[in-house]
C-alpha cells in the first residue's frame, strides 16, 4: 500500500449531517434524521399528551404535585420514543440532543448566550403579555415547598424534552419536510404554542412566539443547549416567583 493512499483513507469525509454548504438544497444539507412515519408517530404521542394536560390543567380540584409528576413521566417518554425513532434511522442522537460539551469554555458560553437569550425573552414576554388573562398558567405554579421541589424538577424536564422535541427534532424535520427553514421554524414553533393552550390562547401565542426565537437561536447555533439552558432557568424562576 503506497503511503499518498494511507494518506488518503485517513482524510475525514463530510457527513451530510454537519453539511452547510448554502448552495446545496435544503433537503441534501439538512436530511431527515427519523422516517415521516415516525414523525407522525410523536405528533399523535405528544398531541394525546397535551389533550390529557389540558384537561388535568382545567380541573378545578388541581392536584399539582399529580399533574408535575404525570408531565414528568409523558415527556420523557415523548423524548425517549423521539430518540429511538432517530437511532433506528442511523441519525447522530446529537442532532437532537446538542453536542457534548468538550470543555468548560463551550459549557461557558451556552450558558452566556442562554442567558442573554433568557434576559430577551423576558422582556418580549412582558411586552406580548399585556392584556392577557394569566388566570390559567398561576393556577399551576407551586404554592408549597414540596411542590417548588417537584417544580423544579418538573422544569429541568421541560428544557431538555420540549427543546429536544420541538427544536432539536420536529423542527429538523419540518425543515427538511418543507424545504424551506423558516416554515420549519414556524411549524415546530406553532406547535409549540399550541401544546399550551391550556394556558389559554392568549397565553399560547405568547409560547409560539417564544417558542419561534427559540427555534431561530437553535438553527443559528446549530445547537439546542443554550435554549435548554433558557427554558429550565425561566421556567425554575417562574416557581420561585410564585412560590
Amino acid at each position: 500500500m503506497s503511503q499518498t493512499g494511507a494518506e488518503t483513507r485517513r482524510i475525514p469525509q463530510p457527513s451530510p449531517q454537519t453539511t452547510r454548504d448554502p448552495a446545496r438544497p435544503v433537503r441534501q444539507r439538512y436530511p431527515l434524521i427519523a422516517s415521516p412515519w415516525h414523525t407522525l408517530l410523536v405528533l399523535a404521542l405528544q398531541g394525546f399528551v397535551a389533550y390529557r394536560g389540558m384537561a388535568h390543567a382545567i380541573d378545578a380540584n388541581l392536584d399539582r404535585i399529580a399533574l408535575y409528576e404525570r408531565t414528568i413521566l409523558s415527556e420523557w417518554l415523548v423524548l425517549a420514543l423521539v430518540l429511538i425513532g432517530v437511532w433506528r434511522h442511523g441519525s447522530s442522537l446529537h442532532s437532537v440532543l446538542g453536542e457534548r460539551w468538550g470543555s468548560w469554555r463551550r459549557f461557558f458560553r451556552d450558558l452566556g448566550i442562554g442567558v442573554i437569550f433568557l434576559i430577551i425573552a423576558i422582556i418580549v414576554g412582558s411586552v406580548l403579555s399585556q392584556g392577557i388573562e394569566h388566570s390559567s398558567a398561576r393556577a399551576i405554579l407551586p404554592h408549597t415547598r414540596t411542590e417548588l421541589l417537584l417544580w423544579i424538577a418538573l422544569s429541568l424536564t421541560a428544557g431538555i424534552c420540549e427543546e429536544a422535541l420541538y427544536r432539536g427534532y420536529l423542527q429538523r424535520q419540518f425543515i427538511t419536510m418543507t424545504r424551506n427553514v423558516p416554515a420549519g421554524i414556524l411549524f415546530s414553533a406553532a406547535l409549540f404554542g399550541m401544546s399550551h393552550l391550556y394556558q389559554g390562547v392568549g397565553q399560547a401565542l405568547q409560547i409560539a412566539v417564544l417558542g419561534a426565537m427559540s427555534g431561530v437561536l437553535a438553527f443559528w447555533c446549530k445547537s439546542v443547549r443554550p435554549g435548554m439552558i433558557a427554558h429550565v432557568l425561566q421556567d425554575v424562576l417562574g416557581g420561585l416567583h410564585s412560590a
